[in-house]
């Protein structure tokens, strides 16, 4: 009786859990490869603050790529295939990257890691833009609120157990061999996941009736409620990633924590967004996803502000009340965009309104890391304090103010309810 159900579920229920499924994987490899076990496997390599802050800033970057595949969607429609083999690419080449202190020189370890790091995000963000379309329309509106909510709540609780182990692996099992077996669970994944994309269902796809490139690229930058809003979210990553995304290298390299402790603090800020995705979740099936954008940036703000508490206090607890802060302020950020790119845009000309946004704020995205490892190498040479904290600290007032001035009447002033249409 229960085979007989399953058979017989309509294809958004499989569809939505296939995405259940799939994300397993894909958050082992993300928290295996990236966040803080990556910076350390890149300090292992020998790269400066410099050097990692470049590689940090390669996935924003790479998201210029959607741009390409948005006007390419308009001629190929079998979704499924196209986010299975850029999928799979991605995930083989971030992987690979793991025998580069097997094959070649250590004179060229940098620039080849840039090179497969590179390649392998302009796969991720090809399959982004076009999965994003394709869960536009497998969850229908009704739900998308509560059920990304609930699919991010699993896949963090996913990726906050694997760091936990591979942060106690590495204080284990140092060096070579601690990272050599994390690349092979990597590998054993990407097969896991290939599997689960090539399981996806595959809706037919509904064309943008704008007839040439150039109109269609035209649609989000004239849409009046999208591109200040837009604006405003790249000005804002640009300053949250000249700090954010180099917080392992601080905790790592500056304040000389263990791995554990480094692993254990990011592991309890993804805690936090697994929970905070759930509330976030719910808050948006009662108030549009712009409303409550508006309400995780002073968060996101605050977890950098914090950071002057270590003029007084132990670094360690700042440090988890900064995680707190950033894990709440980025799960809801995290939710509420995405809900926001797929509820708030038109449906026929999605993809390029998703593209423009990830031109836009990806561009910002490569800009900050190179700015904060620049100013982390700067940072060295004066004063203790402004290393430890200083930075951090500028940027986040930066970002206060800019959330309490400059977002609210941006947001407000466009946070009604758009047409079915869009939706």
């Amino acid at each position: 009786m229960f085979r007989a159900r399953r058979l017989s579920d309509s294809e958004n229920r499989r569809g939505m859990r296939t995405s259940l499924r799939e994300g397993i994987p894909a958050n082992i490899i993300a928290n295996v490869l990236g966040g803080p076990l990556q910076t350390a496997f890149l300090l292992y390599l020998g790269f400066n603050s410099e050097q990692i802050g470049l590689i940090a800033a390669i996935p924003s970057l790479s998201l210029i790529i959607q741009i390409f595949i948005a006007f390419g969607m308009q001629r190929w429609s079998n979704r499924r295939l196209l986010v299975s083999l850029f999928g799979i690419a991605h995930r083989t080449l971030w992987v690979s990257t793991g025998l580069i202190p097997l094959l070649f020189p250590e004179a060229s370890w940098f620039w080849i890691y840039v090179v497969l790091y590179m390649l392998s995000f302009f796969c991720a963000q090809s399959a982004g833009v076009i999965w994003t379309s394709l869960m536009a329309d497998i969850v229908p509106y009704a739900v998308r609120g509560r059920y990304f909510g609930i699919r991010n709540t699993i896949h963090w609780a996913v990726a906050s157990l694997t760091l936990l182990l591979g942060g106690q692996w590495m204080e284990r099992v140092t060096g070579g061999e601690g990272f050599a077996y994390l690349f092979i669970v990597g590998a054993v994944c990407v097969v896991w996941n290939g599997w689960e994309l090539a399981h996806y269902p595959n809706p037919p796809f509904e064309r943008s009736e704008s007839g040439s490139s150039a109109a269609l690229l035209l649609k989000p930058l004239r849409d009046g409620a999208f591109l200040p809003s837009t604006l405003f979210i790249t000005l804002f990553l640009l300053v949250q990633n000249v700090v954010v995304p180099l917080f392992s290298y601080a905790m790592l390299n500056i304040l000389h924590l263990s791995y554990s402790a480094v692993t254990l603090i990011t592991m309890f800020q993804n805690v936090v967004m697994m929970f905070s995705y759930i509330y976030w979740g719910n808050l948006n099936a009662k108030f549009p996803a712009r409303t409550l954008l508006l309400w995780t940036f002073p968060l996101i703000a605050a977890s950098c502000v914090v950071w002057l508490g270590m003029a007084a206090l132990p670094a360690l607890a700042v440090l988890v009340a900064a995680h707190l802060l950033l894990g709440f302020g980025l799960g809801g950020y995290n939710l509420l965009v995405f809900n926001f790119l797929i509820g708030d845009t038109p449906k026929s000309e999605r993809p390029i309104y998703v593209a423009v946004f990830s031109a836009l704020t990806g561009f910002a995205g490569f800009i900050g890391p190179i700015i904060g490892g620049w100013l982390f190498k700067l940072a060295v040479e004066g004063p203790a304090w402004v290393s430890r904290y200083g930075v951090v600290l500028v940027c986040g007032l930066v970002m206060l103010l800019l959330s309490a001035v400059v977002a609210p009447p941006l947001f407000r002033a466009t946070s009604g309810p758009r047409s079915n249409e869009r939706r």
